[in-house]
């Protein structure tokens, strides 16, 4: 063979063997991609993402790692999202606890959401999880609720209450709709591993039955509510009810801040008949079970269709929620932008007032 033949042929073998071997690494980048890859995002992932933006961030966070407002739940802490069952989500988005910052979002509980929108919102939580779903219902869990009394009082009541009722670290574990929906052994898993990340530690440390005591005296915190009837609810109110004592003087008011209006003070320009508009910015679930005499449902989410009826003639605009200040704040906030610049927060909130025995009210119900 020439020469110039042999030198030509080792050059195409060189090429050829670098063009096979960059295919090679090409391929194998690509299925170490696909591998490392997200799945494709579902429609209904892409649907609940814009729910969650709407109705939870608010408190929840805009990356779902909790705490943005009232100390609400990381609900895209790993640990948690691997053994919150999909059926555990939908009761918690569908039912809330009435009580709580936390609303009932779902319609058959008076919110807004239909069915298929809190599926929605449970795929897009879920598509936040980062470890495989452990399904740790079918635990078996045997204590005793006065060994476990003890260590309660020792280890979980300085965050959880001493009757878990909750408080400004840690949340309610005493509340029906959180323990009917749970097993024990989602409550034993949370006890022994903490939600890493927050402020709820591991208790690996504890022995194994003292755990399962633990567990034992939680669920004699619960009770069975009895099931009450489908609600009925009286449809918002009309603009002829927009503004209380149209015709009385303005209250007088002291802020805070600058922005925070006491509640005793609301309470009094009640008293004298004053001309003021008072907001429930919550879910419209609340609004129906339990509100502020005379207050209009205006949920934080719907602020631009309810704005436009707002009177623009300096009338004192009070807001408040549960939280006491994430969602009426918000509004506030809101309603400044566009020129309402009397709208003001209810300093301590609406369990405050109802705590103090001020004049509450609950939606119409329709009698069978």
């Amino acid at each position: 063979m020439d020469a110039r033949v042999r030198t030509l042929f080792r050059v195409m073998c060189c090429l050829l063997v670098a063009v096979l071997a960059s295919t090679s690494l090409t391929g194998c980048r690509r299925w170490r991609a696909r591998r490392r890859g997200a799945a494709p995002v579902s429609a209904s992932v892409v649907r609940g993402r814009a729910l969650y933006q709407r109705y939870c961030a608010l408190c929840h966070g805009q990356q779902l790692q909790g705490y943005a407002a009232d100390h609400a739940n990381a609900i895209g802490n790993a640990q948690f999202l691997s053994i919150a069952s999909n059926a555990f989500l939908r009761s918690a988005i569908t039912h809330g606890r009435p009580g709580t910052p936390m609303s009932a979002w779902g319609k058959e509980s008076g919110g807004p959401l239909i069915e298929s929108e809190v599926n929605d919102l449970v795929a897009f939580i879920r598509s936040h999880a980062r470890r495989p779903f452990r399904n740790v219902d079918r635990m078996r869990v045997a204590g005793d609720a006065d060994n476990g009394r003890l260590a309660y009082v020792q280890h979980c009541a300085p965050c959880h209450g001493d009757r878990g009722q909750g408080s400004d670290r840690a949340p309610s574990l005493a509340h029906p709709n959180l323990l009917n929906a749970v097993s024990d052994g989602y409550l034993k898993t949370t006890i022994l591993e903490g939600r890493p990340g927050t402020v709820m530690a591991s208790f690996r440390t504890l022995p194994e039955q003292t755990v399962n005591d633990v567990v034992r005296f939680i669920r004699t915190l619960d009770y069975a509510p009895p099931i009450p009837p489908a609600p009925v609810f009286e449809p918002p109110p009309g603009l002829d009810r927009l503004v209380m004592n149209p015709t009385g003087a303005a209250p007088v008011f002291t802020l805070r801040e600058g922005r925070f209006v006491p509640g005793a003070q609301v309470l009094e320009a009640i008293r004298q008949n004053r001309r003021l508009v008072i907001l429930d910015t919550r879910a419209t679930s609340d609004w129906s079970r339990g509100h502020i005499t005379g207050a209009l449902p205006f949920p934080f989410y719907d602020i631009e269709e309810m704005a436009r009826h707002l009177p623009r003639d300096g009338t004192w605009i009070v807001a408040y929620c549960a939280c006491p200040h994430a969602a009426s704040g918000h509004v506030v906030d809101l309603l400044r932008e566009r020129g309402f610049q009397h709208a003001v927060v209810l300093d301590e909130g609406i369990t405050w007032w109802t705590n103090q025995g001020y004049p509450t009210a609950q939606a119409a119900q329709v009698r069978p």
